[in-house]
């Protein structure tokens, strides 16, 4: 099979995506870093069991939907156990199973953590941007999300 090589307009598109993506990553990194201690997947982690409220979220639901590995979840979840604003139990329903759970520390740390992450994200991506161009920005997203989705990647 012969290699489909990126032509000018691609390589323009996937080194822009790259930059893009690290620069926006690494903005939202440092601000959740100075203003309240965390990094980005622990504020995603805190995220997801917020939403997930009392009943918590199993480790593996959660690496899922964190699209992270569970060892690196598991690390993660420890820094904030320790921290006090996550704690770890058997699962209720399968013995082997192990479930996260937002403390009320942890609910509180999100609450000052959110608007300054919020302001970043804003002045980092969505404020740049015009409305036509996030929803086209979104939808192109989701369609590549998707489709690596579905392949299991």
């Amino acid at each position: 099979m012969e290699t489909r090589w990126l032509d000018e307009g691609e390589l323009a598109a996937w080194t822009a995506f790259l930059e893009a993506s690290h620069r926006v990553f690494r903005a939202v990194e440092q601000q959740l870093k100075q203003d309240a201690g965390l990094s980005h997947p622990q504020y995603e982690i805190l995220v997801k069991l917020a939403v997930a409220g009392g009943a918590g979220l199993r480790m593996t639901e959660l690496a899922e939907s964190l699209i992270t590995s569970k060892s690196g979840l598991t690390y993660q979840v420890g820094q904030l156990e320790k921290r006090g604003l996550v704690t770890r139990d058997a699962c209720l329903s399968d013995d082997r199973g192990v479930s996260a759970h937002l403390t009320e520390a942890g609910a509180v740390a999100l609450r000052e953590a959110a608007p300054g992450h919020v302001a970043r994200v804003r002045e980092a991506l969505i404020d740049v941007l015009d409305r036509d161009r996030l929803a086209v920005l979104a939808d192109a997203l989701t369609e590549v999300a998707a489709r690596l989705r579905d392949t299991g990647t």
